[in-house]
């Protein structure tokens, strides 16, 4: 179950280089660009959990993975709040959720979300030898 859970680490970490946001006229926006430190936050957690893979430790990664799914909901919320907030000095609501609405998520959320439930899936079969 090692090789899933490196599989599942490898697609957080590529998946964080993968278009997440497309911003017209701007273009797509991986993590890094959505923002640094959300980015330093989500490469450490993944650290966490692929020293937790190394050293057969399937609570550590679990807990770690766990950690980087709420980081990814936390990360679409913002998202969304923000370019909500983008578009606050239009006079009407209806205009700020339509202009808000023009900033879409993109496929690599799911390589992310993928990449997570895989590291949480996973059984551990530590066996000891007698």
């Amino acid at each position: 179950m090692k090789n899933i859970q490196l599989l599942g680490w490898v697609l957080v970490v590529v998946g964080s280089f993968l278009p997440l946001v497309h911003v017209p006229i701007i273009g797509n926006w991986n993590y890094w660009k959505l923002d640094h430190y959300l980015a330093i936050a989500c490469w450490i957690l993944s650290a966490c959990t692929l020293f937790g893979i190394v050293n057969n430790s399937t609570k550590v990664v679990r807990t770690f993975a766990v950690f980087l799914i709420l980081l990814f909901i936390f990360t679409l919320v913002a998202v969304k709040l923000q370019s909500l907030e983008y578009f606050s000095f239009l006079p009407f609501k209806s205009w700020r959720e339509t202009f808000a609405g023009i900033v879409k998520l993109k496929w690599g959320w799911i390589i992310e979300f993928l990449g997570a439930f895989l590291m949480i899936a996973t059984k551990s079969t530590n066996k000891t030898q007698v």
